[in-house]
């Protein structure tokens, strides 16, 4: 049964809507990430959801009851931002306690309270210390602290990793996961980087311009992406837009790499052209076409190329192929900007919605 709901959801500022009859719920325990650019909504909603704006329309539901009426300090939500918001005239116990005097808890719970916190943390030995004097990894661990000290109902965090460096980032995401699913209650994780939304979350909403593009596990969201968006946002590979046609009863494609049969409708669709679809020899019923190479990335697990498949006139769809090390197309011999012939599996690529309304994927081609 959800916890939360949120129900056609609508907030306009001026003439932008910043969230468009959006619609979710998040289950009990459940950790839901809030996955999408810039400008796509997620603030908005997590304000929203937290009472700190209201809705121009639609409601907002925990437990079944309507929150309209009910202000923010009454919710029984914890926010954590970006940039932590932590008091610095404070210490780090001080910081922690600060909730549990709002609600009046007792000094012996309280100073209980927040040696339990300081242990989930595991900064037990920076109780004493100043929060300035901490690193930024320190400071974050102490706001999740003080966010989860009094028990929230929900627990909502705003780019939490947003301020941090790459490396230390990895590395206080899988703590913050860990903590997260030890502490069990539901969690909003609003995030613009897919990486860390598949690390936390056990489900993904996808949004844009204030609409819910996709919403499902990772793994759905990756192997049956709804629309374009979806896959050019995650980058699971090279869009190619197409026009289908049908003579016969018989579906073909027509799109700048090829032509092909499809059981499909006529209409414009998108072709996902994904990494496993293209090989570097021909074969039966593949189609050629050729690759640029644009980049070369080296890492100890293998190498990531990002290349360009090519049309007949020299437009570039790019994606990016992940090779073990050693092999032709990740050798030295094909150098960036060099071109190479390639032969795309057309029963290996996928057609999409070319909008970013639709949530629901088409069949795969072939």
């Amino acid at each position: 049964m959800p916890s939360l709901v949120v129900e056609n959801v609508t907030r306009i500022y001026g003439a932008a809507r910043a969230l468009d009859g959006f619609s979710l719920a998040v289950g009990e325990g459940e950790a839901l990430a809030i996955l999408g650019p810039s400008g796509s909504g997620k603030s908005t909603l997590l304000r929203i959801i937290a009472g700190l704006e209201m809705p121009d329309s639609g409601r907002i539901l925990f437990d079944g009851g309507d929150l309209a009426h009910t202000p923010p300090h009454a919710r029984g939500f914890g926010l954590m931002f970006q940039d932590y918001c932590l008091f610095p005239h404070l210490g780090v116990e001080q910081n922690i306690e600060f909730g549990l005097r709002m609600q009046h808890m007792n000094p012996v719970r309280r100073r209980e309270r927040v040696r339990e916190m300081l242990r989930l943390v595991r900064l037990e030995e920076f109780a004493g210390r100043d929060v300035l004097t901490l690193s930024g990894g320190e400071q974050q661990r102490v706001a999740l602290a003080r966010s989860l000290a009094p028990s929230p109902r929900l627990l909502m965090l705003d780019e939490p990793l947003g301020a941090l460096d790459a490396s230390l980032r990895v590395t206080l995401l899988a703590e913050l996961g860990d903590i997260l699913r030890e502490v069990g209650i539901s969690v909003i994780y609003v995030t613009h980087d897919h990486a860390e939304a598949m690390t936390i979350a056990s489900r993904i909403a996808l949004i844009d311009c204030g609409r819910l593009m996709q919403a499902g596990r990772p793994e759905e969201l990756i192997h049956s992406p709804a629309n374009a968006f979806v896959a050019s946002f995650l980058g699971l590979g090279a869009l190619v837009p197409g026009h289908i046609s049908v003579k016969g009863g018989t579906g073909m494609i027509s799109t700048p790499l090829g032509s092909f049969p499809v059981s499909c409708n006529e209409g414009s669709r998108m072709l996902l052209v994904r990494s496993a679809a293209i090989s570097a020899t021909p074969s039966a019923g593949h189609f050629p076409a050729e690759a640029r190479l644009i980049s070369r990335l080296v890492r100890p697990q293998g190498t990531t190329l990002r290349i360009g498949i090519r049309d007949s006139v020299g437009v570039e769809y790019p994606l990016e192929i992940s090779v073990a090390s050693g092999p032709e197309r990740g050798s030295p011999t094909w150098e960036p900007g060099t071109l190479r012939p390639v032969w795309i599996d057309p029963s290996l690529c996928e057609l999409l919605n070319d909008s970013g309304s639709g949530i629901t994927s088409s069949p795969r081609a072939g």
